[in-house]
């Protein structure tokens, strides 16, 4: 696959921007070949444009396959595995708030409640702590009850709900 300037920019932006988020810079850089690519692509054409080794292809496409937003697919008459990646922007940036509320959210949560119990139990020796990770408990419970609203919302309704932006400020009274 021939790459154009616009798409090796975007690619190698991709790749950074997955650093800054904990991600691979050669998954980012994968995932944003296959988003661009009108075609499923091979392991080894993903390796050959990319100019990464197939190895690191192979554990990066098991990576996207396990958030969920890369897929195998076959090509009639090719015996090889090809990959898409999903195209719907607003689906996958759903499943990518699934996932890391999976892998991120909820094990603090856990983490948070037993530690609060833990420190209810303890007694005056543990108060400041206790107020400290209730706080945060409160806070982590806001922001998972938030994502279960946004996740059960049709598209429609949350495209027109982020886009109220600072409407919504206004209208609770906020400057």
């Amino acid at each position: 696959m021939k790459l154009t300037p616009v798409a090796q920019k975007f690619i190698l932006h991709w790749g950074e921007m997955g650093t800054r988020w904990g991600v691979n810079r050669t998954v980012a850089q994968i995932h944003a070949l296959l988003f661009l690519s009108p075609s499923p692509l091979d392991a080894e054409e993903i390796a050959k444009t990319l100019s990464v080794a197939r190895s690191n292809v192979s554990t990066s496409l098991r990576e996207l396959q396990s958030w969920r937003i890369v897929k195998v697919v076959h090509v009639y008459g090719d015996r090889r595995d090809h990959y898409e990646s999903m195209k719907d922007v607003w689906q996958m940036f759903r499943i990518i708030l699934e996932e890391r509320k999976k892998r991120e959210i909820d094990p603090t949560l856990e983490t948070l409640e037993s530690s609060v119990h833990e420190a209810e139990k303890a007694g005056k020796e543990d108060q400041y702590t206790r107020e400290r990770l209730t706080e945060m408990l409160d806070f982590f419970k806001i922001i998972a009850s938030s994502y279960e609203e946004f996740r059960n919302m049709p598209t429609e309704s949350a495209v027109k709900l982020l886009k109220l932006g600072g409407k919504v400020r206004k209208f609770l009274g906020a400057a």
